[in-house]
């Protein structure tokens, strides 16, 4: 091996950026009409759960009284589910995920 060969180094003029201008009336602006629209947790029937621990389980989470509670277990018992909260998706997210701690089967969607 001999001496390192040398190279030469070309001058390259810098590559010059031209912002683009965007014309006005071609930028659109999108709504998310679908961050207004509340969302429902649901609560679905299952054959594990006891009737009266669903009831204390809404009782616990969302601080129905045993009334409500109830009225809302014997919707998912006999309907098969029950919203039983409505609101953003952020804490309805929560809920389900409070719901699945206490071992319910639980999901959310937009209200319709």
């Amino acid at each position: 091996m001999g001496a390192p060969e040398s190279v030469s180094t070309a001058t390259l003029a810098p590559l010059a950026t031209v912002p683009q201008a965007v014309p006005e009336e071609s930028v659109a602006v999108f709504e998310d009409v679908a961050a207004d629209t509340p969302w429902v947790t649901i609560v679905w029937d299952d054959p594990v759960n006891l009737m009266h621990y669903v009831t204390y389980v809404f009782q616990k989470v969302f601080g129905y009284s045993k009334d409500k509670a109830t009225e809302l277990m014997m919707q998912v018992h006999s309907e098969g589910k029950a919203v039983v909260s409505s609101g953003p998706r952020e804490k309805m997210e929560s809920d389900v995920s409070k719901l699945h701690a206490a071992g319910l089967w639980a999901t959310m969607q937009h209200d319709v």
